[in-house]
């Protein structure tokens, strides 16, 4: 890449070709790799923070690390089974999306290999548009749920029914979304099932 377009990429803080060539070829060089460490790669590599637990005791420990060191002091969590996480960390939570919150606790449809990406739907943010969620989002999610690419996922939604409001985000900027000004800090404490 040429000086001047690194210049203009910087000024207009778009992401440089040489990063996007870089998730690619990552990619491409995991090709025949396990999906879990295909995902974790690419998902660690596009700025998300990829916490695998062995058990829900080691979520819990790393849930509760994890609120500490970010200084997150109001949880948005609608889902019952998350705030029982929630309750025994002693951290408050909402039910409802609030301009008071510092982040998200919420699970996921599906962990996408492919590129990294992690997909939501209305099951997992409500009728939240994904761009009002938090600055910091904490999802768990267990290894069953990575696929190989989007369209195995979108087979599996197909099949299940009933998900609407799909949308995916990734490492540190949200994929389908558009510019929303900030990108979201993401963590993913990834269980075994």
């Amino acid at each position: 890449m040429n000086l001047f377009k690194r210049i203009v990429s910087k000024l207009t803080n778009q992401p440089e070709e040489e990063e996007k060539q870089s998730l690619e070829k990552l990619g491409d060089s995991l090709k025949n790799a396990d999906l879990d460490y295909k995902f974790a790669q690419l998902f660690t590599h596009s700025g998300g923070f990829f916490n695998y637990c062995a058990d829900e005791a080691e979520a819990l420990q790393t849930l509760n690390q994890i609120i500490k060191i970010e200084g997150i002091g109001n949880l948005f969590c609608w889902d019952k089974e998350l705030q029982n996480f929630l309750n025994v960390v002693k951290s408050p939570y909402t039910s409802e999306l609030q301009s008071s919150n510092d982040a998200a606790f919420i699970t996921c449809e599906y962990l996408i290999a492919y590129d990294g990406r992690i997909m939501l739907s209305h099951n997992n943010i409500l009728h939240y548009h994904s761009s009002r969620l938090p600055d910091k989002i904490i999802i768990i999610a267990n290894v069953s749920q990575i696929v190989n690419n989007l369209n195995d996922a979108m087979g599996k939604i197909k099949r299940n029914g009933n998900i609407k409001n799909l949308t995916s985000i990734s490492g540190g900027q949200s994929k389908l979304d558009g510019s929303s000004g900030s990108n979201p800090k993401l963590f993913l404490l990834l269980l075994e099932d």
